[in-house]
């Protein structure tokens, strides 16, 4: 994890998660207690979460916005090349690139998990 900026590489990401449950095995505990938290940990599996990617944006006046019409370019914020912002349910989660995923779609490649702690993120 990056102390300076308070994000989580993807590496860190990965090992932290790979090392949750292995922990949580290694301690006793109930064997009803386990299956109840297994089964409640199942229903937040099917729970759905709109992820969007925002390449950019642009603030106009509505006088502005009204005259744009077929073929008309909006700049945005960021430059060619710049990471783009990757949110869950509207929450800033991490930021990635542009990617093509085959000859009519495209995707993003995570390049940056950013820190789940309110402090950290701003």
């Amino acid at each position: 994890m990056n102390s300076d900026t308070g994000h989580m590489g993807l590496e860190d990401f990965a090992t932290s998660a790979a090392a949750t449950p292995a922990a949580a095995a290694t301690e006793p505990a109930d064997k009803d207690a386990t299956t109840v938290g297994a089964s409640q940990m199942e229903a937040v599996y099917d729970i759905p979460v709109k992820i969007t990617a925002v390449i950019g944006t642009a603030t106009m006046p509505v006088s502005q916005l009204l005259r744009l019409g077929r073929g008309a370019v909006v700049e945005l914020n960021k430059k060619l090349g710049e990471a783009v912002d990757i949110y869950a349910n509207n929450r800033l989660i991490a930021r990635g690139e542009v990617v093509v995923v085959d000859d009519n779609h495209i995707g993003v490649t995570m390049t940056e998990i950013l820190s789940s702690s309110p402090t950290q993120q701003g």
